[in-house]
């Protein structure tokens, strides 16, 4: 189970796919994985290998960043966007929100030019607190891989029994007009259970639920690191561009690929 772990608060910069050169923060704790989600393909590894932890402290995190910022004006080295990842699910931290303003106001101190992005599941969208420190960033970048609930629950594994696509699409057309949508197209199985989210059923019925949501950019990725389920497929990069063309046919929303 070739996967890994952020053990560090502060990580990077790192040249990412999707979003350039990318300092990240980890909320989560360095020594375990913290998620509501248990995706097959999450570079992590599953939860049940990689529990535990304790969430770093607000002033933990933020003296990180400050040092780590004030370190990259000295050596001449400009992050393109913050961006808040790591092991698992960041907005689970309990301070999340406060935590949005203080690297909003270090980031501002620091470098301006550069986007503070949060890459999310979207599971936490109930909390208000949660919704409007995401409204607060420049790239709120949250996850929908398909428009049906037996996929996702394939695929992404939600830990709440509750999850459902029908509330998540009414909380993502409620949220404002910096939403990105993101989305991981592959294939494979899992305890003997097949699932594929690049069919055209699949492909069709979320671009109708793209169409709903209406957010400001959609990005599509397949996969780029070990992942804890072998089975998974990359997808090839003329399918992602094929998909890309169906979003760009049907609506007028900007799409980008990492493949």
């Amino acid at each position: 189970m070739p996967t890994f772990l952020f053990n560090e608060i502060i990580f990077g910069p790192v040249k990412s796919r999707r979003l350039g050169v990318s300092l990240g923060i980890n909320l989560l704790p360095v020594n375990g994985k913290v998620c509501s989600f248990d995706c097959l393909y999450c570079e992590c590894g599953l939860n049940k290998d990689n529990k535990g932890g304790t969430f770093p402290r607000r002033e933990e995190v933020k003296e990180a960043l400050e040092r780590k910022l004030r370190q990259m004006k000295e050596e001449g080295l400009t992050p393109d966007v913050i961006t808040f990842a790591g092991n698992g699910e960041p907005t689970l931290h309990p301070s999340f929100s406060q935590l949005i303003d203080d690297t909003l106001a270090l980031r501002d101190t620091w470098f301006p030019s550069a986007k503070v992005c949060v890459l999310s599941n979207a599971t936490q969208l109930h909390k208000p607190e949660v919704v409007e420190a995401l409204r607060r960033v420049d790239q709120p970048i949250l996850k929908l891989d398909s428009a049906f609930d037996e996929t996702i629950r394939l695929m992404d594994r939600p830990v709440s029994s509750q999850y459902s696509v029908a509330t998540l699409t009414e909380q993502l057309k409620a949220f404002g007009k910096n939403l990105v949508i993101q989305t991981m197209f592959t294939r494979g199985a899992h305890d003997g259970l097949f699932f594929d989210n690049t069919t055209p059923i699949e492909v069709q019925s979320w671009i109708d639920l793209m169409k709903e949501i209406h957010p400001a950019s959609i990005m599509i990725y397949t996969l780029d690191r070990d992942t804890p389920e072998k089975s998974l497929v990359k997808i090839p990069l003329p399918e992602l561009k094929r998909i890309a063309a169906l979003i760009k046919t049907q609506t007028d929303i900007p799409v980008s690929i990492s493949g």
